[in-house]
């Protein structure tokens, strides 16, 4: 692949100084944090980036900085997937009770994207609606009420919301009609636009064109209608490679969440791509294969159900339709003995790159040749042609409006049993599928090369299908990416797969259209463990021989404690009320009383017996007896953990918080299971989180380094796309030869913070050696854990009980500086720290616990004087001045050789 030009990022006034108004000591709102009535009235929590991009449009309106200056338009730039629509449901609410804002008019171009977020903000009784069902704010109740206009005289704890398609809107201002909205009525009162997919809205711009009636114009007209008018912007691609664009909206951008960092931050599937020269059918039934053994992968290993879905997608509709077809027939045809012959072929064909994935799937198949015959059934089951979606309009007028489109909007909903899509180009934006796993690119007609603007329109939809899909692992649901990185684990059940052609000119421009995205991609192909030695030359030093490496010790916590739920806090005396506006979605459930008279919904008794019980047990592998007894050492069976010493089920009633409309009655049987698999789901989590076998104390214990220090392998992410991951981004992973005496191993694979930091250390080690004979950095990779059963004991865990909290799991920091003369030994832990800081708080609180209690510290072993020391997290150019609190540490002074500034 030939070596891509570096582009120089484009500054963006706004965002640079409102990122150093983030960090500046002396900014008056640097204490604001997200107001508590976001986070109790909206279903998700804010992700670190939202509580970021809420902040600083909150600086944007109220700090001095900008009191001079009328901040009313600004753009978010974020990722595809990072929850644009839940902070736009943020920012109504703060708009709402920080800025007396009642009037929003959310925009955007499509009627897909419309009816989706008309679910999302207004319909409670939708499993993707946003807030909670009742909205309550200071003690007062506060009504999202959906309007055509905004009423004249408003009411009191009322948010106006109108929605439509922008086309709409530039209509009414364009052409007087009744009951339209014209440029005087967005006068009477002060709105906020919403301008979701606000890549559409610079065509004008874009062209260079004047138009007066164009979208654009419109929504300037609203905006300028008065001086307090506000308009919000949303995309995750905005071209400001574009100069018009860019200088429309370079002043505009306040805050950017690139596609690469949500995948880094492993808030996504990650992408890989197979390049295969086989025919279109042939990658039909590797998909096919693969897909199926995603799900069968998923439920032998680790007990849970998964629906991959795979989607087909062609340049045109007769060729798709041609494919969907052909496949049919495929799947009709298949036996045990020709799927036989095809594995056979497929073990002889010679690709250009082997995909590890594929590899794995066709060893499973191989090894079950027993279960041929059983396996084809269940695909001619799986695959057969009511479980196919086919998204393309030609004479099937109106399909996606007939009930198919919500389907294509429920594909995570276990009774939504499709799992093949073929579609042209019906699904983009505001499609939100999260189950969707393997993206096949037919080749339609030799003829019909990728062109830029195909691939583009490719790349964007592998973005969206990149979303991470939250399934049940050990009973629980994580929105981030759980194991590591191209494991088995990873590349089976975390990863998106893109099947492409094998055409060159078409593979450039799609790599060129990823890069644009900085969309980190690389080929599925075999990736092998490198490996990373203790150098030889450390090893004949004393401190490899006699030294120690010092974590505190961790006492267990007896069995005979968690002796009843409340130890675990969990309440087993009150009534159960569970919200089944919510019981469905994949979202923590609270318990929440229901008090008073409630508007629009009330709550009713579900009743079930033992059946609905047994079966929501069963489903959630956490409630199976061999599970449940890991975290309730006293429990004796299931059956006393559902009587009154324990959860004490039978002896509450159950509760649902439902619409007025419907009756206990309504409730249907899969409705139960939902309401009661809501509530497991809850106490599980408060088991989990409650129960811990170990505690840290303050008494540190010496770990021999020959017998700890070891050699382990690692692999280096495979990515050769994305931009600013090649180029620019501090988290690029790489391995460096490390030669350096002070550096214990031979090579690094680390991100270029962690190289800086190294380097940092590097260029001081002749001062420190001013005060110390022995100067080592040690890299203590995750990695090197893995490969040794007893590595699990070098984790620093807190101690002592002045913690804001409480975290009892324990970390590894990812260096230690070890520093030895003649008459004591420091030991400093460093946490290099790229993003997720604040997420991560805790663990730099007890890096700086510890050198406050150092008069509490103890030791196993007293014959050595030794310090335990622990720094701010390192950030990239040591924006923390965490190599100056080093030196204070080691030398008592500052650093007299290099300062930051001069680096």
């Amino acid at each position: 692949m030939s070596k891509r030009k570096k582009r120089k990022q484009l500054p963006l006034p706004l965002y640079d100084e409102l990122i150093k108004l983030d960090q500046s000591l002396f900014n008056e709102e640097g204490a604001w944090y997200t107001p508590d009535y976001i986070a109790e009235n909206m279903v998700h929590t804010f992700r670190y980036y939202q509580r970021a991009a809420l902040r600083f449009f909150h600086y944007s309106q109220v700090s001095q900085a900008f009191r001079h200056r009328n901040i009313n338009h600004v753009l978010f730039h974020m990722a595809t997937g990072s929850g644009k629509t839940d902070l736009m449901a943020g920012l109504i609410l703060y708009l709402y009770q920080e800025h007396g804002y009642q009037n929003f008019l959310f925009l955007v171009n499509t009627n897909g994207v419309l009816n989706k977020t008309i679910d999302n903000l207004t319909n409670k009784a939708s499993e993707k609606y946003l807030y909670k069902p009742q909205i309550e704010i200071d003690g007062e109740r506060i009504e999202i009420r959906q309007v055509q206009s905004f009423p004249k005289n408003q009411s009191k704890n009322t948010i106006y919301l109108k929605l439509a398609t922008v086309q709409s809107v530039a209509s009414d201002i364009y052409t007087q009609k009744e009951n339209a909205m014209g440029e005087e009525d967005y006068a009477k009162h002060k709105v906020v636009i919403l301008g979701d997919e606000a890549h559409h809205y610079s065509a004008t711009t874009k062209s260079e064109k004047e138009t007066e009636q164009s979208w654009e114009s419109a929504i300037s007209t609203i905006l300028n209608a008065r001086e307090d008018n506000l308009l919000l912007e949303f995309t995750a691609t905005i071209d400001l490679d574009n100069k018009n664009i860019y200088e429309k909206y370079k002043d505009k951008v306040i805050y950017r969440y690139a596609l690469d960092r949500f995948i880094q931050d492993k808030y996504s599937k990650n992408v890989k791509r197979i390049q295969s020269s086989n025919a279109d059918i042939e990658n039909m039934l590797n998909v096919v294969l693969l897909s199926e053994y995603r799900r069968r992968y998923a439920l032998d290993q680790y007990g849970t159900y998964i629906k991959p879905v795979v989607m087909f997608k062609s340049q045109r509709i007769d060729a798709s339709n041609e494919a969907n077809e052909k496949f049919n027939e495929m799947i009709e045809t298949l036996t045990a003995d020709s799927l036989r012959e095809f594995l056979a072929r497929q073990e002889q064909i010679t690709m250009e790159q082997d995909s590890e994935t594929l590899a794995f799937a066709h060893q499973y198949y191989r090894e079950h040749d027993d279960q041929l015959t059983e396996i084809v059934r269940e695909i001619k089951r799986e695959f057969a042609p009511t479980r196919i979606i086919n998204a393309n309009d030609t004479e099937r007028t109106g399909l996606l409006e007939k009930g198919q489109y919500d389907a294509l909007n429920s594909l995570e909903s276990p009774t939504n049993l499709y799992r093949v899509i073929f579609a042209v180009a019906k699904l983009t934006e505001g499609w939100d599928v999260l189950n969707l796993y393997d993206i096949v690119r037919l080749s339609d007609d030799p003829k019909v090369k990728g062109t830029k603007a195909t691939t583009m329109s490719e790349a964007q939809l592998i973005g969206r299908g990149a979303r991470y899909y939250p399934f049940l692992l050990n009973g629980e649901r994580s929105y981030k990416r759980r194991f590591e990185d191209d494991s088995k684990d990873s590349l089976i059940l975390e990863t998106i797969h893109y099947h492409t052609i094998n055409e060159p000119q078409y593979l450039k421009n799609l790599v060129e259209s990823l890069n644009e995205m900085n969309l980190p991609t690389g080929t599925d192909e075999k990736n092998p463990l490198l490996n990373v030695k203790v150098k030889r030359s450390f090893k004949q030093t004393d401190v490899w021989k006699y030294g120690k490496i010092y974590y505190n010790e961790t006492v267990e916590v007896s069995d005979d404690y968690y002796d009843s739920l409340e130890k675990y806090g969990v309440d087993n005396k009150k009534d159960i009320m569970i919200p089944y506006l919510f019981s469905s979605q994949e979202l923590d459930y609270k318990d929440r009383e229901v008090t008073g008279d409630v508007t629009n919904t009330h709550h009713v008794a579900v009743e079930f017996d033992k059946r609905y019980v047994n079966k929501v047990m069963n489903r959630i592998s956490f409630y199976h007896f061999h599970n449940l007894k890991k975290y309730i050492p006293l429990l004796k069976s299931r059956e006393q953990f559902l009587g009154e010493n324990w959860l004490n089920l039978y002896n509450r009633t159950v509760y649902a918080i439902v619409p007025r409309s419907m009756t206990k009655d309504d409730l249907r049987p899969n409705e139960k299971l939902k309401i009661l698999e809501a509530y497991f789901m809850d106490v599980a989590k408060k088991i989990k989180a409650g129960y811990n076998k170990r505690r840290g104390t303050n008494k540190f214990i010496g770990y021999p380094i020959k017998e700890y220090i070891t050699n382990y392998r690692k692999r280096v992410p495979n990515y050769d796309t994305s931009r600013i991951l090649m180029d620019t981004n501090p988290q690029k992973v790489q391995r460096f030869e490390m030669k350096e005496d002070y550096f214990v191993y031979d090579s690094a694979i680390i991100n270029q913070t962690e190289k800086q930091l190294i380097d940092r250390i590097g260029e001081r080690v002749n001062e420190f050696k001013e005060q110390y004979s022995d100067v080592y950095l040690i890299r203590m990779d995750e990695n090197m854990h893995r490969e040794s059963a007893k590595n699990h004991q070098l984790k620093l865990h807190q101690f002592g009980y002045d913690h804001n909290e409480i975290r009892l799991e324990g970390f590894q920091p990812d260096f230690i500086l070890y520093l030895k003369n003649a008459d004591f030994i420091v030991q400093i832990f460093i946490e290099p720290k790229g993003r997720d800081m604040e997420e991560e708080q805790w663990k730099e609180d007890l890096l700086l616990y510890i050198n406050e209690q150092e008069a509490e510290i103890m030791f196993e072993d007293e014959t050595e004087d030794v310090k335990i020391k622990g720094v701010k997290f390192y950030t990239m150019n040591d924006g923390r001045n965490t190599i100056k609190q080093i030196g204070e540490i080691a030398l008592g002074r500052a650093f007299k050789g290099l300062s930051v500034q001069e680096l």
